[in-house]
């Protein structure tokens, strides 16, 4: 189910952009899907990743899918917290105004 709230899955902070994403691994291509609300209603950006759980293989494969749609180099994106849930924080450093309309653009 699609969020349509007011709120945001991303916030801005002084390092960059910080993004709520809900990973899904073994998900067939890699992909942004849209906004979902987590278990307490809060916003998250679900992506798929085809990478499996293992190795950090679909963490890998995060990292390198927002790099690549956010045009930022890879050392860019990190995790802030979540690295092993389902439910993950990521650090965009640098990122502002010109990555949130490309999200807004994926998620549209």
């Amino acid at each position: 189910m699609l969020h349509n709230s007011m709120e945001n899955p991303w916030k801005t902070v002084d390092e960059g952009l910080l993004l709520t994403v809900r990973l899904t691994p073994k998900g067939g291509r890699d992909r942004i899907e849209g906004i979902v609300a987590d278990a307490d209603g809060r916003p998250a950006i679900k992506i798929r990743v085809s990478a499996p759980p293992v190795d950090g293989a679909a963490n890998k494969a995060l990292l390198k899918l927002l790099a690549k749609e956010l045009a930022v180099p890879k050392s860019a994106v990190r995790f802030h917290s979540g690295e092993t849930a389902r439910i993950k924080r990521l650090l965009i450093v640098g990122a502002g105004d010109a990555e949130i309309d490309v999200l807004k653009q994926k998620l549209a």
